[in-house]
């Protein structure tokens, strides 16, 4: 039974719960959404996870660009594990009710592991700056030492800026309605939800965007123009071709994840709306780490040819 939703005049203080509207609009496609995600999420999981193993096992691969590539595997786990176990159990379930504290936590661990792949982006491709740009100092600069500090620092930097940027968002008070019209907890929907005004809660939240998804992309520009203008003044097609493949990939999932999010969360609030919020979303929440294992083995012959080794020994 869907709970009735909570009138503006009503006390605030009795939103204990949200109900998760989904695609509860799409009755008869709950069987075939139901059988598409479990599908997703498991070519994610074990396109991932394979990535994380031929990165592990092959000694062709000990290097800091598969490092960084077996790390945003494992994130990319983590990272579509928060929003689509909760889909499949809200469809299979019909039960759409979703905890007040269990909807903050789920979007406290999606902004952490969203920030952190922002950072690890751009860590990516100052790798492949290095690589290309340096490349009779990257042993020397891309230290394992080195590789573990950037590594860290892209999974810890995020957790207290977005922790605090959760209390604020939950700290305000939801008198609209307590229909959230998304499959998760994500800022715009829960924000419409809020009384009264929000543009100081609005404006906190660009400048938390701007700190953690665009200046990590200015740095990925940068790299990127510098790898562009050394790329262009190699003699040969062949080398300039080969240069090029080998961040191809990287600068593919870059403009995907990008693409999508920035256009979520920079449009104004009143432009937005739930079916496009929606499509947006599972883009950059699900199609994109579905793509990402595809990207990255069918542009890199080095993959490809851990992955052969690894199923003709199997």
């Amino acid at each position: 039974m869907i709970p009735e939703p909570i009138k503006p005049e009503d006390n605030v203080s009795t939103v204990k719960q949200f109900l998760l509207l989904g695609f509860s609009d799409l009755p008869n496609l709950q069987g075939f959404l139901s059988g598409v995600f479990f599908i997703i999420y498991i070519i994610i999981l074990l396109g991932n996870s394979l990535i994380i193993i031929i990165t592990r096992l092959n000694p062709a691969l000990q290097k800091p660009m598969y490092f960084f590539l077996a790390n945003f595997s494992f994130l990319e786990i983590c990272y579509v594990s928060v929003t689509l176990p909760v889909i499949l159990v809200n469809i299979w379930t019909q039960d759409r009710t979703m905890p007040l504290l269990a909807c903050a936590i789920q979007l406290c661990f999606f902004l952490i592991l969203g920030t952190t792949e922002c950072f690890l982006l751009a860590v990516m491709s100052y790798d492949r700056y290095v690589a290309i740009c340096h490349p009779l100092h990257y042993p020397l600069i891309m230290t394992p030492m080195k590789c573990i500090q950037l590594a860290t620092g892209s999974w810890l930097s995020g957790i207290p800026v977005q922790i605090g940027q959760t209390c604020q968002i939950f700290s305000l008070h939801f008198c609209q309605s307590n229909h959230i019209d998304h499959f998760f907890c994500d800022i715009p929907p829960i924000m419409k939800l809020a009384c009264g005004d929000t543009s100081v809660h609005e404006l906190s939240v660009y400048v938390v965007v701007m700190l953690v998804a665009a200046v990590p992309f200015l740095l990925i520009l940068a790299s990127y123009s510098k790898i562009i203008s050394t790329i262009l003044r190699l003699p040969t097609a062949q080398g300039r071709g080969k240069a090029f493949s080998t961040c191809s990939s990287h600068l593919i999932v870059v403009v995907l994840f990008y693409g999508s999010a920035s256009i979520t969360y920079f449009r104004p609030k009143s432009n937005h709306s739930a079916g496009t919020d929606r499509l947006l979303s599972l883009f950059y929440t699900i199609v994109t780490p579905m793509m990402n294992p595809l990207i990255y083995s069918l542009r890199n012959k080095e993959v490809i040819a851990a992955l052969r080794k690894l199923f003709l020994k199997t």
